[in-house]
C-alpha cells in the first residue's frame, strides 16, 4: 500500500466483517448534536474516524453511488454536531476512490462522472468541511486485467502521495 509506504499510519475499517448496522434509526437523529446524544456505537465509530486526519472510502460504485452498508455508515456517523452543523471533527484529508464497471465513456454518455462527483465529493466530504478532498473514478473494473493492474498502480501512487 502506498500510505503505509510513505509512512502513514492505516486503520483498515471492513463495515460487513464488523457488523455495522447501517440502519438509521430515530435514537441516531438527537436534536442537540452533542457526541453523549447519540448511540454507543456512533458514538465508537465517530471517535474512530476523529482520532485519524483523513478519511479514505474505496468501494464499487452501485447504482452512480456508494453500496448500502457505506450510506448507511455515513447517514448515522457523519452526523450533525459530529462532522457538520456545530461540529469539531479532526479529518483534514479525504479521498474517495469509486470502482466501476462502467468505462469513462460510458459515465460521460449521460454526465454519470459528473453526477457522481457532486453527490459524493461535494455532498459528503465537503459538506463535513474536509478541506482537502479528492474523487477518484477507476473505470472499466470488468475489462479485464490489463485495467485491474492500471488501477492498482494507481492506486499505490495517489497512497504515495496521499
Amino acid at each position: 500500500m502506498g500510505a503505509i509506504q510513505a509512512g502513514h499510519e492505516v486503520e483498515f475499517v471492513d463495515l460487513y466483517r464488523e457488523d455495522f448496522d447501517p440502519i438509521l434509526y430515530e435514537h441516531d437523529e438527537p436534536s442537540d448534536g452533542t457526541l453523549e446524544s447519540y448511540s454507543e456505537d456512533i458514538q465508537t465509530e465517530f471517535l474512530r474516524i476523529n482520532r485519524n486526519e483523513a478519511v479514505v472510502m474505496v468501494f464499487p460504485v452501485w447504482w452512480w453511488s456508494m453500496p448500502a452498508m457505506l450510506k448507511g455508515w455515513i447517514d448515522r456517523v457523519w452526523n450533525y454536531g459530529l462532522t457538520y452543523g456545530p461540529a469539531s471533527h479532526n479529518i483534514k484529508k479525504g479521498l474517495i476512490i469509486g470502482l466501476t464497471g462502467a468505462t469513462t465513456k460510458d459515465l460521460q454518455k449521460r454526465d454519470y462522472d459528473t453526477a457522481i462527483k457532486t453527490t459524493l465529493d461535494v455532498g459528503i466530504l465537503d459538506f463535513n468541511s474536509i478541506p482537502s478532498t479528492q474523487m477518484v473514478i477507476m473505470d472499466g473494473t470488468s475489462e479485464g486485467e490489463s485495467y485491474q493492474k492500471k488501477h492498482i498502480e494507481l492506486a499505490h501512487s495517489i497512497g504515495l502521495e496521499f
